[in-house]
Parts: structure tokens; sequence; C-alpha cells
């Protein structure tokens, strides 16, 4: 049992970390990562960041897949990547949420979740 959790935790540990390095190469605007394990039981992390064009975050959107299924061999679910006011990324125990700045603004998830 404490095999399989070490083996978890340095899974998590490796995706956060590829997940924070390909918004950060692709000049994501105000990454945040907040940790919402002992508060929601659907994700361990909330990542929040924002582009400057919806051209931009389809961009970053496509290259964090990209990396995620060469990398760790992992295919993550994308929501609003056609719209691009607000794309949704589904790394399993991370949400990563790439809004345009007015969109991060109006739905401020921030503010639900860093308490």
């Amino acid at each position: 049992m404490v095999i399989k959790q070490q083996i978890k935790k340095s899974f998590e540990v490796k995706t956060l970390e590829i997940i924070e390095q390909s918004l950060n190469d692709d000049k994501v605007l105000n990454l945040k990562i907040i940790n919402i394990k002992n508060k929601a039981s659907f994700t361990d992390y909330i990542i929040i960041g924002s582009g400057t064009s919806k051209r931009h975050l389809s961009t970053m959107a496509k290259n964090l897949t990209k990396k995620l299924k060469k990398i760790l061999d992992f295919v993550p679910t994308i929501e609003g990547i056609e719209k691009s006011e607000w794309v949704l990324i589904d790394a399993n125990f991370a949400i990563v949420n790439i809004f345009k700045p007015e969109t991060r603004e109006f739905y401020n998830l921030e503010k639900i979740w860093d308490n």
C-alpha cells in the first residue's frame, strides 16, 4: 500500500511539473495552483491561468495535451477549446482552467477555491 501511494504521489508531482512548465513555456499569465484535496472530492488541484487571446488559450491547451501524452502516455479531456473563452483540461487529479482575463475575472475561481 505504501509503495502504491508513493507511485501515485510521484505521478502527481511529475504531472504538476509538466503542467506548470508547459504553461510557463507558452507564456501563461498569472498562473495559480490551488490545492483543494481537503475541500473537494472531484480533484486534488485547481490550476488557473490566463492567455491573451483565443488563439493563445487554444495553443496552450493543445501543447499541454501533447506534452502529457508524450511524457506520461496520458491523454486528458479538453472542454471549450472551440470557443476558447475558457478552456478546461481534466488531467484526473488536476483540473486546468485557462481563461481570457475578462472571463477569469467574471468567474473568479480563485475566490471560490483559495480560501
